[in-house]
C-alpha cells in the first residue's frame, strides 16, 4: 500500500458484556474467544482509520485504550481514539417499549442493559481534530423533519424526550495533511426488527439513515467541507430482509456519495437462493433462512474522494464460531 492511500473500515465486532466493566475485564486479561477473533480479524485488514461498532463504552476509555495495547501488541499503531457516550442503555423514566415495566434494557433511549452498552468507537493513524468534532446523538426524533415518529402512537411526554439515534450520530473530522481534514460521518442504526405491527424500530432505522442526507442537506448544522466518508452500520439491506429499503437506496444513489460496492467471495458462497440482492456484497453472516446473509454495513465515500479498492474481510474459518456475524468492509482512498 502506497504512503497516500488510506485503508478506512468500520466493523460490527460484538463486543459488548453481561455488564459495564467486563469487556475491560476481558481484555485486561487472556481474552474471551470473540475478543481473540476481533484481535485476528483486525490484523488481517490493518486499517489505517477504523469505526468500531457495537463495543462498550466507558466514560474514561479504559477498555478501547486497552484493545488498542493489544492491537499494538500486534502492530497496529492508533496514536488517536474517539468514542462518546452512546445513547444504548441510557435510562428513561418511561415505559418506552410498552411492556407495561420501566427501566428496562428497551425503555432507554436506545436498546442496552446498561449504560454504554454497545457504542462505537474510532481508532485512528491520523490526528483526530476533537475540538471540531460534532455529536448530534441528542437531537430528538420528532426533531427529524419528516420524522416517522408522527405515525406512532406515543404520549406527548414519550415524544418530547425520544433521540433519534439509538446509539449514535457523529461527525469526526481527521487531519490527513491537507487544508481541509476528512470527515467521518458515523452512525450505528436500530435493527428494523424486534417490535409490532406499528413498526416503530423500522421507523426508526428509516429516519436514522435519512439523517445523514438532510444534514448534507443543511439541518442540523453546515456539513462538512471537504471529504467525507459515511460508515457504519445502517442495519438495513437494499433489497433483502426487513425493513423500509427505500432508506438505504436514497442513501445510495445519493450524487454526493460513491458506492465502491465492497465485495466478498465469502458472501458469494454463502448466497441466500430466495434473496434478490448480489450476495457478494452481503456483510452480514445470519441465521438462515431467516433472515439470512444481507448487506447491512457500509463505508460510503464523498463524490470527490478517489478510490482504489474496497473489500469485506471475514473471519477465518477458525475464528467463525467466536467472531461476531460481521465482515469488516473496507475501502481504499488515495489522499492527495
Amino acid at each position: 500500500m502506497r504512503a497516500d492511500v488510506v485503508r478506512l473500515a468500520t466493523y460490527d465486532a460484538g463486543l459488548t458484556a453481561k455488564g459495564p466493566g467486563l469487556l475491560l475485564r476481558d481484555i485486561a486479561g487472556a481474552g474471551s474467544p470473540r475478543l481473540r477473533a476481533t484481535l485476528s480479524l483486525l490484523t488481517q485488514a490493518a486499517p489505517d482509520i477504523l469505526l468500531l461498532v457495537a463495543v462498550d463504552y466507558d466514560y474514561h476509555l479504559t477498555a478501547l485504550s486497552g484493545l488498542r495495547n493489544r492491537l499494538q501488541a500486534r502492530g497496529l499503531e492508533y496514536p488517536y481514539l474517539f468514542a462518546n457516550r452512546p445513547n444504548t442503555g441510557m435510562a428513561t423514566a418511561f415505559d418506552l417499549d410498552g411492556d407495561g415495566r420501566k427501566r428496562g434494557a428497551g425503555d432507554a433511549q436506545g436498546f442496552g442493559h446498561f449504560a454504554g452498552a454497545g457504542g462505537l468507537a474510532i481508532l485512528s493513524k491520523f490526528p483526530i481534530l476533537y475540538e471540531r468534532v460534532t455529536d448530534f446523538s441528542a437531537v430528538l426524533w420528532a426533531d427529524l423533519p419528516g420524522s416517522l415518529i408522527e405515525g406512532l402512537d406515543l404520549s406527548p411526554e414519550i415524544v418530547k424526550v425520544q433521540r433519534l439515534s439509538s446509539t449514535g450520530h457523529w461527525a469526526v473530522p481527521i487531519k490527513l495533511g491537507g487544508e481541509a481534514p476528512l470527515t467521518l460521518l458515523v452512525f450505528a442504526a436500530t435493527p428494523p426488527v424486534f417490535d409490532g405491527p406499528e413498526d416503530r424500530n423500522g421507523r426508526r432505522n428509516h429516519d436514522e439513515i435519512r439523517f445523514w442526507k438532510l444534514y448534507l442537506n443543511g439541518h442540523f448544522g453546515t456539513p462538512p467541507v471537504g471529504g467525507f466518508v459515511v460508515m457504519g452500520k445502517a442495519n438495513l439491506d437494499p433489497f433483502d430482509g426487513e425493513g423500509r429499503h427505500g432508506a438505504i437506496r436514497e442513501l445510495l444513489a445519493d450524487r454526493r456519495l460513491q458506492d465502491p460496492a465492497p465485495r466478498s467471495a465469502y458472501g458469494l458462497r454463502a448466497f441466500n437462493p430466495d434473496h434478490s440482492g448480489d450476495p457478494a456484497l452481503d456483510t452480514a453472516d445470519w441465521s438462515d433462512p431467516v433472515p439470512g446473509n444481507l448487506r447491512v454495513d457500509y463505508v460510503l465515500p464523498s463524490a470527490g474522494l478517489t478510490i482504489v479498492g474496497s473489500g469485506v474481510v471475514w473471519p477465518q474459518e477458525a475464528d467463525r464460531v467466536a467472531a461476531s456475524h460481521h465482515g469488516l468492509v473496507w475501502v481504499d482512498l488515495d489522499i492527495p
